[in-house]
């Protein structure tokens, strides 16, 4: 029995270590990891960084309206349905298509939205359609953890489309960190990294599908200014 154990023990230790890796790089290249990103200055030392990517049948134009209407009560993540069930049960399933009233000419200074009103928001620091999105946040962490332990979370997300022969895209998407305390840092660098895995591979995974469905642009109902009390 106590072989069995270490055994086990042994198993989860390799299957916690490979979390941590494919959390970090899932899909990426060497050279990925390497190149300078848009945005990578705006958290010059990172405790978190990690990068993904994934290839895509379809042109960084057909890709980039997917990006514009991300956001919490819009067209969400791209997360699996699973998750969205799960962890978001406030917010709307993603949508399997373009929506009209949901699709955004962004600009820097705009907002998208990441839980309901007066919460977790990201702000667009950079943009270049169809190409470059670096989104920005400081506002993912409860206001209560800030004041009481002083928690904070400094990050950026930059996208990167790239154009590839026969009109296919490459989608790039780097995630940048400095979160405080040590233990915030720690939590982070122990459970969010590996779950990064599923949601940041889950979300390119869902724009690569969407993006290749050739999804005809139709209304969903959603409005972008008002949360009906079941999901749409």
């Amino acid at each position: 029995m106590a072989r069995i154990g270490w055994y086990v023990l042994g198993s989860a230790l390799v299957g916690y270590g490979a979390l941590q890796i494919l959390g970090r790089r899932a899909g990426s290249t060497a050279e990925e990891r390497r190149i300078p990103m848009p945005g990578d200055e705006l958290v010059a030392q990172p405790h978190i960084l990690t990068n993904h990517a994934i290839s895509i049948e379809a042109k960084p134009a057909d890709v980039w309206p997917w990006l514009t209407q991300m956001g919490w009560h819009l067209g969400g993540w791209y997360t699996p349905e699973w998750v969205d069930r799960l962890l978001f049960p406030q917010n709307w399933p993603s949508l399997d298509h373009p929506d009209p009233a949901l699709l955004r000419d962004l600009d820097v200074g705009d907002t998208i939205p990441d839980g309901p009103p007066d919460t977790a928001e990201f702000v667009v620091v950079e943009v270049d359609a169809p190409h470059t999105l670096v989104l920005h946040s400081t506002t993912h962490l409860p206001n209560a953890w800030q004041e009481k332990f002083g928690a904070r979370i400094d990050w950026t997300w930059s996208f990167r489309l790239s154009e590839l022969p026969g009109g296919r895209t490459r989608l790039h998407l780097r995630v940048r960190g400095r979160t405080a305390p040590p233990w915030l840092t720690a939590t982070y660098l122990a459970t969010i990294i590996p779950a990064d895995f599923i949601m940041a591979g889950g979300m390119l995974r869902g724009i690569k599908r969407r993006a290749e469905s050739g999804a005809l642009m139709r209304s969903s109902g959603r409005s972008p200014l008002v949360a009906p009390s079941a999901p749409i």
